[in-house]
C-alpha cells in the first residue's frame, strides 16, 4: 500500500524491536507471547513474515534512531519500550496458506485505521510470497476484529469450543476469499483507497 505523505511506515521486524514487541504485546493480550517466542520466529521459522507499524515523527525524535538502529538505550526500559512502535503482526506460511498469527496496535492508537494497515500490509507480503489464501482465529468477543476481518472477505468457517485457556472463550476460525482473483484484487485496491483517505484525516499523536 502507497504510504507517501503519511506518518506512518510498516517494515519488516527486527531482533531490535523484539522488546517493545513484547511490552505491547503484554499490553494488548491476555495470553501474550513471551520475548523468547519473538525471538525464536525472527531467528530460526523461515516460514513465518512479521511486520511493525511505525509513526515516524517519532522515530526521528532523538534517541529514537538510535534504539531502533541498535536496540540499546534507556528508551527501552521505559514502559511501552520505543514510542515510535505503534503495532505488528505476523503469519506463517503453509503451503500456499497464510496464517495470521497476530496482529496488535497500542491502545491509545486504535480508531484510526492502523490495525487496517497491518492486515492489508500482512495480506500484501502474503500476497508476495505466493499464498492464495489467508486464515486466522479470532475471539468471538471481538466484534471489532470480528467486523475488519469480513471486511476484507474473511468468513467463518468454523468454531473452536473453550480455545482460549484464560476464560474459556470460544475461537473464531475464518479463512479469506481466494487472494489472487481478480474480484478480490479489485476490493483490495478499493479498500486500500478508502484506507489510505482515513489514514490521511487522523496523522496527529493522540
Amino acid at each position: 500500500m502507497n504510504l507517501d505523505g503519511l506518518p506512518y511506515a510498516v517494515a519488516p521486524m527486527e531482533l531490535a524491536d523484539v522488546p517493545t514487541v513484547s511490552q505491547v504485546e503484554q499490553i494488548v493480550f491476555t495470553l501474550p507471547w513471551s520475548a523468547t517466542a519473538f525471538d525464536y520466529e525472527l531467528r530460526h521459522n523461515r516460514a513465518s513474515e512479521y511486520v511493525v507499524l511505525r509513526y515516524l515523527p517519532w522515530l526521528e525524535r532523538p534517541g529514537v534512531g538510535r534504539v531502533v538502529k541498535h536496540g540499546l538505550g534507556k528508551l527501552l526500559k521505559r514502559p511501552g519500550g520505543d514510542p515510535s512502535l505503534l503495532g505488528y503482526g505476523g503469519f506463517w506460511l503453509a503451503s500456499y496458506e497464510a496464517h495470521i498469527c497476530t496482529l496488535a496496535v497500542r491502545p491509545e492508537w486504535r480508531g484510526r485505521g492502523l490495525g487496517e494497515l497491518l492486515l492489508v500490509s500482512l495480506v500484501e507480503r502474503a500476497l508476495e510470497r505466493g499464498s492464495t489464501v489467508a486464515t486466522l482465529e479470532v475471539r468471538a468477543s471481538n466484534s471489532t476484529a470480528l467486523n475488519l476481518y469480513r471486511k476484507y472477505r474473511f468468513r467463518q468457517v468454523a468454531t473452536r469450543k473453550h480455545y482460549y485457556s484464560d476464560n474459556g472463550e470460544d475461537a473464531v476460525i475464518m479463512t479469506s476469499s481466494s487472494l489472487v482473483s481478480a474480484e478480490y484484487q479489485d476490493h483490495l485496491a478499493a479498500l486500500e483507497d478508502l484506507l489510505r483517505h482515513r489514514l490521511l484525516a487522523a496523522t496527529q499523536e493522540p
